[in-house]
C-alpha cells in the first residue's frame, strides 16, 4: 500500500530535534510493508526532502501567511501527491495541513483518514488556547471531519469531541515504543529519600504550569522540603514559569532542563517516583504513556489518557479536577506515602501501555487503512 501522512511537524531531518517520537515509530513500522510519503507543512521555513525511519519526507517549507502563499503550499502539495499516487491520504491534526490533504484526496478520489492530535476542537479564551476559537479553526475541522472516510482520537475524552460531529469516531492512541522489564531502573524510595516529580512538555499556558507550581508548593511544604520537580520540554513561556517558581520560594527545587533529547527523558523517567500532569486539555498525552511503560505512576489532570487511565480497575492513574493544584497536591502526597499502591498503580499502567504500544498501534492503523480502501 501507499500511503501519504499530512503533518504539520515532528519530523526534523536529524531524527532526533524537532520529532514526535510516537509519530517515527509510527512511521518505521508503516515503512516495513508499505510505501509512506510525509508532507510535512510547517516543519522549516525551507522546502527540503530527506528520508526517515524508511519514509520519504516533503518538508513543504512556509511560503508565507496569508491565503497566497497557502495556494502556493496546497498545490505543492497536490503535485506531490500526483506523482506519489497513493492509496489514502491520512492528515495527522486537523488544521490548514488536514484542509490540505482533504482537498487533495478529493481531487485524486481517494479515501481519507483525518486523526484529531491537539486542541483542534475546543476553545479555552482564558489562556488563549484551541484550535476552535477561530472561525478559520473551526473551519478547517470541520471540513475534514466532513470529508474523512475514518476520524481518530487518542483518548475516550477527546473522542467525545469528535462524537459531535461523527457518531463513528475510532478511540486509537499513539502507542510508545515497548521497553522490557529487564530495562527498568524505576528505584524504591527509602524513607528519607527526596520525593522526584518529573514533567516531560512543552512550557506552555494549556500545560498548567501555574497549576503545577501550586501543587508542588503544598507537596514541598508536606515533605518538609524533601520534595523536587524536574520539568523537561521547551520553554515557551520565555522563563515566566521559573520566575513563578521563585516567587513561590522554589528555584532549588523546580528545575526547567527546556528540551532535551528522546534517549534523555527516557532516562529522567528511570529516576523518577511520579509522573505529574497539570494540563487544561489533552488529546492524549503520549508522555503521560512513556511513564506509563516505565512503570512510573501517574497523577494528574482529569484529560487525555490520564483521565482514561484513572477510571480503569484496578486504577492505573490518578487524576483530578482541571485547574484544581490543591487536589493534584493532595493526590500526590497521597501516593507518595504509599509504596506499595504506588508500586500497583505503576503497573497496571505498564500493563496498559504495552498492550497498546507502538506495535499495537502500527496494526490497528493498517487495519484501518484496508477497511477504508476497500470501501
Amino acid at each position: 500500500m501507499r500511503i501519504a501522512l499530512v503533518v504539520p511537524g515532528g519530523m526534523g531531518a536529524d531524527g532526533v530535534r524537532e520529532v514526535i517520537p510516537a509519530l517515527l515509530s509510527l512511521i518505521g513500522r508503516l515503512t516495513v510493508r508499505h510505501e509512506v510519503l510525509v508532507l510535512a507543512t510547517e516543519q522549516r521555513a525551507s522546502p527540503g526532502a530527506y528520508v526517515l525511519r524508511g519514509a520519504r519526507v516533503l518538508a513543504l517549507g512556509r511560503y508565507g501567511r496569508g491565503p497566497l502563499g497557502r495556494v502556493r503550499l496546497g498545490r505543492r502539495a497536490m503535485a506531490e501527491l500526483r506523482d506519489f499516487r497513493p492509496d489514502l491520504v491520512h492528515a495527522m491534526w486537523l488544521g490548514s495541513g488536514s484542509t490540505i490533504a482533504a482537498l487533495a484526496a478529493w481531487r485524486l478520489g481517494l479515501p481519507l483518514v483525518a486523526s484529531l492530535g491537539g486542541g483542534e476542537l475546543v476553545a479555552l479564551p482564558r489562556i488563549s488556547y484551541g484550535g476552535a476559537r477561530s472561525w478559520l479553526g473551526r473551519w478547517h475541522a470541520r471540513l475534514a471531519l466532513r470529508r474523512a472516510a475514518a476520524v481518530t482520537a487518542g483518548s475516550r475524552t477527546a473522542l467525545q469531541l469528535v462524537a459531535g460531529r461523527r457518531l463513528d469516531g475510532r478511540w486509537l492512541p499513539l502507542g510508545v515504543e515497548r521497553v522490557e522489564e529487564a530495562d527498568l531502573r524505576v528505584p524504591a524510595r527509602g524513607a528519607g529519600d527526596p520525593l522526584r516529580l518529573l514533567v516531560v512538555a512543552s512550557v506552555n499556558r494549556v500545560k498548567g504550569p501555574e497549576v503545577v507550581l501550586g501543587a508542588l508548593a503544598r507537596v514541598h511544604r508536606a515533605f518538609e522540603g524533601r520534595a523536587h520537580l524536574e520539568w523537561i520540554g521547551e520553554d515557551t513561556l520565555r522563563g515566566s514559569s521559573a520566575d513563578l517558581a521563585s516567587a513561590l520560594g522554589l528555584a532549588a527545587v523546580a528545575v526547567f532542563r527546556g528540551l532535551r533529547p528522546h534517549d534523555q527523558v527516557l532516562s529522567a523517567w528511570a529516576r523518577a517516583d511520579i509522573a505529574v500532569q497539570g494540563s487544561h486539555h489533552e488529546s492524549q498525552g503520549v508522555a503521560m504513556l512513556e511513564a506509563a511503560m516505565a512503570g512510573v505512576p501517574l497523577v494528574g489532570t482529569a484529560v487525555g489518557l490520564v483521565a482514561e487511565l484513572a477510571a480503569l480497575e484496578p486504577p492505573a492513574a490518578i487524576a483530578v479536577p482541571v485547574a484544581d493544584a490543591r487536589a493534584l497536591a493532595d493526590a500526590i502526597v497521597d501516593l507518595a506515602g504509599d509504596e506499595e499502591r504506588r508500586r500497583h498503580m505503576g503497573g497496571a499502567a505498564r500493563e496498559w501501555a504495552l498492550a497498546h504500544d507502538a506495535d499495537w498501534t502500527a496494526a490497528t492503523f493498517e487495519a484501518l487503512y484496508a477497511e477504508v480502501t476497500r470501501r
